[in-house]
């Protein structure tokens, strides 16, 4: 089997389980590049979002975070729920995607945490 087959396996099978325990909580989605991280909190019964963030912002490249690292991870991450909390978002459930939790998928969440969202 192809790593490709078998990232879209893992990523529809976490987005499956997120749909049975998310109870109308809206999903915090995390892509991770090579060179950036991205994350946004989708409403997926309106199908809108409602704050996103990223390592491309010009904030983030101000203050020299390239989105390699763990360090442009928790910026991402503290800058997500700041802007969600601001929306009046306090709980999401978190959708890591492919990607194992693990890294800088696992400092984007942990500084979101800490920064006010729960999951």
């Amino acid at each position: 089997m192809s790593l490709k087959v078998t990232n879209a396996r893992r990523k529809q099978r976490v987005r499956n389980a997120l749909r049975r325990s998310a109870n109308g909580r809206p999903r915090l989605s995390v892509f991770r590049s090579s060179k950036h991280i991205y994350a946004q909190v989708i409403d997926d019964l309106k199908g809108e979002t409602l704050a996103s963030a990223s390592s491309l912002e010009k904030t983030m490249r101000e203050a020299g975070n390239t989105g390699a690292n763990i360090d442009a991870a928790k910026a991402v991450g503290k800058l997500l729920a700041e802007r969600a909390v601001k929306n009046g978002v306090k709980e999401v459930v978190f959708d890591r995607g492919q990607y194992l939790y693990h890294g800088r998928v696992k400092a984007l969440a942990d500084a979101a945490r800490e920064s006010g969202l729960s999951f």
